[in-house]
């Protein structure tokens, strides 16, 4: 007899307890796995009660689920965690204007994990041209952040974003560990992540291929670290472009190592425009990176003009200064494995290059540099001095 009053009393504990979790599942709040039903709103219900517990859990369990666009807005009381295990899709309809298609706003304290995908659907939107704002929006990034803090992103996927895979915008304290991101070689626009007016951002163990940057970082970012990174096919790792709005704020204490770029159309790249309004990038380090086919290795573009772009001459007045180059090896696809094109009205302020190694089928490749402050530190690399200057025509972006 005392073993049924256990067995009913623990029945009843276990009951209570499942009643009282902070996890809430989308298809709880009218989610529909399938990939045609529209479940906006169902994630916008979730997320409310979610938002509302401490400790509240966002599930998406496994499965297909259309999503048009959510926007998932903080305060949250406490500790959210958000657990993808199935596949958001977003519709392919490129009529269909929204500013986020999954975006986080004003939270602190925030988790993304789990083992599924955002597909943002992007192939209609590669083909559909956005040269011409007035006529045309731009689509929306896949996964956005603003105004975050204490944000950790870990083993998510994202593929065939229609614009940026993921943004970083005015946040502080955001770590992204294990992500996967994948889109062909020739959509435009996909960078992986995109990282602006933000600080104390890790990268990490980030595999990209994708059709523009990897990683690309806009003005305002400081105390940015990134790490194991595997990038290609891509545009590289970039710092910029710099220079295109009045008022940007300065980029700082940025450090790029351990990753390596393949058959990439650039590797390790600054660019700003030209002309430009007056900013600085400085205290920047990339060491140890390995190059295998990689065009333009190593790269400071001050005369940076997109090939849809009827660039205006002019100098850049974007301060480059205090970047170091260290043990960066490999391959080229290119003559110039170095290429330093610098200001003219704003040279180049003490780059160094140190442990740099770089061939072109077998052969050493080459430097150029104009309008630079520049120090080869160690004899024995290659190449070891710059040996020609910039052309005119080196100075036009033909590939992004």
């Amino acid at each position: 007899m005392w073993i049924i009053y256990i067995m009913l009393f623990l029945s009843t504990w276990s009951t209570h307890i499942n009643c009282q979790t902070n996890i809430f599942n989308v298809t709880d709040y009218g989610a529909i796995s399938g990939g045609k039903t529209d479940n906006n709103q169902a994630f916008l219900d979730t997320w409310k009660k979610v938002c509302e517990t401490s400790g509240g859990v966002f599930l998406v369990p496994l499965g297909t689920y259309l999503v048009s666009g959510s926007l998932f807005e903080g305060p949250c009381n406490g500790q959210t965690t958000v657990t993808i295990n199935g596949i958001l899709i977003a519709s392919p309809d490129v009529t269909l204007v929204v500013e986020y298609w999954i975006g986080f706003q004003n939270i602190a304290d925030l988790t993304i994990i789990g083992n599924g995908m955002l597909d943002g659907n992007g192939a209609a939107s590669w083909v559909r041209s956005c040269k011409d704002l007035s006529t045309c929006k731009l689509p929306p990034i896949s996964l956005t952040f603003n105004n975050v803090s204490n944000v950790l992103i870990q083993d998510i996927k994202s593929a065939n974003s229609k614009m940026f895979h993921m943004k970083v915008h005015e946040s502080r304290n955001v770590t992204l560990n294990n992500v996967s991101i994948s889109a062909p070689a020739d959509s435009p626009n996909t960078d992986g992540v995109h990282i602006s007016h933000s600080t104390n951002i890790t990268i990490s163990n980030l595999q990209v291929a994708t059709g523009d940057d990897c990683v690309s970082i806009g003005e305002g970012s400081s105390n940015v670290n990134i790490s194991g990174v595997f990038c290609g096919p891509g545009h590289g790792i970039s710092i910029g472009s710099l220079g295109k709005y009045e008022g940007e704020q300065d980029v700082s204490l940025i450090n790029v190592m351990n990753c390596t770029l393949t058959n990439t159309t650039n590797g390790i790249r600054i660019k700003t425009y030209a002309p430009s309004p007056p900013s600085s990038a400085h205290d920047i380090t990339f060491q140890h990176i390995l190059m295998d086919g990689v065009y333009n290795p190593i790269i400071i573009d001050q005369h940076y003009c997109p090939k849809h772009k009827s660039c205006s001459k002019g100098e850049s007045n974007v301060e480059i200064k205090s970047v170091k180059f260290i043990d960066v090896r490999g391959s080229s696809a290119t003559s110039i494995g170095v290429k330093l094109d610098c200001s003219q009205s704003k040279p180049c302020q003490d780059i160094q290059l140190s442990g740099v190694n770089l061939s072109i089928e077998g052969q050493s490749t080459t430097a150029s540099c104009i309008n630079v402050n520049y120090k080869f530190l160690e004899p024995n690399q290659v190449p070891s001095s710059c040996s020609a200057p910039v052309t005119l025509q080196d100075k036009i972006d033909t590939s992004m």
